[in-house]
């Protein structure tokens, strides 16, 4: 059987020679240019089953010239974009396009060859796909989202020299994350669980115990949110993009909650006799 032939498109050089090498090492047949016009020659002169492109080359946008004319030139070709600067415009300007899948960079290498794979099996758009809200996401993705915090944490310059054990760290997110996942499915705006406050406050205690000090436990909420925010980005195109807007404000305002009450119960461990003279006299 002929390998996968991808089309890769990166006007980063370091990414346009190191990225094509890894996806060789999995089977595929690649060819990388570095230019739009590189790619519209590539695309009128040979066969490709995928498209990789970035979507900002020399010009924001400068990608969807390229998944454009991939479209009308090979319209069987699985098209993927890449970028570096995720936003949720950009997001909807990929779908308008017609763009199969959507990665940011740097894109995670078992991530992306798992996309191609998925995508090449059924190559005709799945008009059904997209469906889901954000609490799905969060659930079919709680292991994507604890290892890529747990990276995060140990590539932090601070957080990172916390003489910690990998479960000390992400122990505690698959709870986060479904109480996160609840809050959304509930027909209140409002909604906050007590197990939610428990565990907010609960956080707050071990990490002051664990040798945080509130800038780092501040970090760590953040990081925990950055890898939350990048996978739903990464699955936007399942999403069912009536609901975005509204359960992202609902699942950033949870998050801020969560970190307001583990700051609330770490200053309360450091001074327990002051927070209880306060709490007596109110």
């Amino acid at each position: 059987m002929e390998p996968v032939r991808v089309l890769f498109v990166d006007d980063e050089a370091s990414i346009r020679v190191t990225m094509p090498e890894i996806l060789k090492q999995h089977g595929f047949s690649v060819a990388a240019v570095g230019t739009v016009a590189d790619a519209l020659a590539e695309i009128t002169s040979a066969q490709f089953d995928v498209l990789i492109s970035d979507l900002n080359m020399g010009h924001p946008g400068d990608g969807f010239t390229v998944v454009s004319a991939m479209r009308r030139t090979q319209p069987n070709c699985v098209t993927l974009s890449l970028t570096g600067y995720p936003g949720f415009e950009t997001a909807l300007e990929a779908i308008r396009n017609q763009v199969d899948g959507y990665l940011i960079k740097p894109a995670q290498i078992p991530t992306l060859v798992s996309l191609i794979e998925q995508k090449l099996k059924n190559r005709e758009p799945d008009a059904g796909a997209a469906t889901k809200r954000i609490a799905q996401i969060l659930r079919e993705n709680t292991f994507e989202i604890t290892q890529r915090a747990l990276n995060e944490m140990k590539s932090d310059a601070l957080l990172g020299k916390l003489p910690l054990a990998d479960e000390q760290r992400i122990e505690h997110l698959p709870r986060v994350l479904e109480e996160l996942a609840i809050m959304l499915e509930s027909a209140e705006p409002t909604l906050t669980l007590p197990s939610t406050l428990r565990a907010a406050q609960s956080l707050g205690i071990k990490q002051r115990q664990l040798g945080y000090t509130l800038p780092l436990l501040a970090t760590h909420v953040r990081l925990v949110g950055r890898a939350v925010n990048d996978v739903i980005h990464e699955n936007l195109m399942s999403l069912n993009l009536s609901y975005f807007m509204f359960d992202m404000k609902r699942l950033n305002d949870s998050l801020g909650f969560q970190l307001e009450h583990s700051l609330n119960a770490f200053l309360a461990t450091e001074h327990p006799t002051g927070v209880e003279g306060h709490q007596s006299g109110r």
